[in-house]
């Protein structure tokens, strides 16, 4: 079945610190929202040489690198985020995305947790979490944090596909397709392969 985790890391913010940290910060945004990610790393790199306290840089570097599948620079940037700033809750969020990415469900938990407590709000966190609890079987979880998510936003269409996964795994097969039908109703695309696994065991087809 198609999970999907959910992240943002590009803030087009503006910096009140030093001129040239600044446009080398803003030259990254520009090459990372074209997609050229390595000429974003040598950008932000630049700027954090100049200003090495400004929080932002790394924050954006740290997407980069885990955009380009590399986990463990990630963490190390999102965690230097932390040390600037410890109650970014989006570093807290996008390291716990990467930390998910390398296999540690663990620390992903608490990274998302730690995002929450400073957010109680961050709805993504919550989808994300529950994505995780599902992971470990958790099904109770996944969907305590699939319906805060709903309460938060109620037509956040991947916290309805990723509980209709969860009813599915407790073979609630009536739930499962009343989430599903909800998520594509909001625009979530079905993974045809789950779809094929719920008519099959649900016995009808829609």
């Amino acid at each position: 079945m198609l999970i999907v985790l959910i992240g943002v890391f590009l803030l087009a913010t503006s910096s009140v610190y030093a001129e040239t940290a600044d446009e080398y910060y803003q030259s990254g945004n520009a090459y990372a929202n074209q997609g050229n990610f390595t000429q974003a790393i040598s950008d932000y790199t630049k700027s954090i040489e100049i200003d090495p306290n400004h929080a932002e840089p790394y924050y954006n570097r740290g997407g980069a690198y885990r955009l380009q599948g590399n986990f463990t620079q990630a963490i190390s940037d999102f965690t230097r985020v932390i040390e600037i700033d410890p109650n970014h809750a989006e570093a807290y969020f996008n390291r716990g995305i990467a930390y998910y990415d390398q296999g540690d469900s663990a620390q992903a938990i608490k990274d998302y947790t730690k995002a929450i407590e400073i957010d109680p709000n961050h709805v993504t966190a919550y989808c994300n979490r529950g994505i995780v609890y599902t992971g470990q079987g958790d099904f109770t979880q996944a969907i305590s944090d699939f319906n805060k998510a709903l309460e938060i936003n109620p037509n956040y269409a991947a916290a309805y596909y990723n509980r209709g996964a969860v009813y599915f795994g407790q073979k609630d097969f009536a739930k499962a397709w009343e989430d599903v039908h909800k998520a594509e109703e909001l625009g979530h695309p079905s993974n045809p392969a789950f779809l094929d696994e719920l008519k099959k065991a649900s016995g009808r087809d829609k």
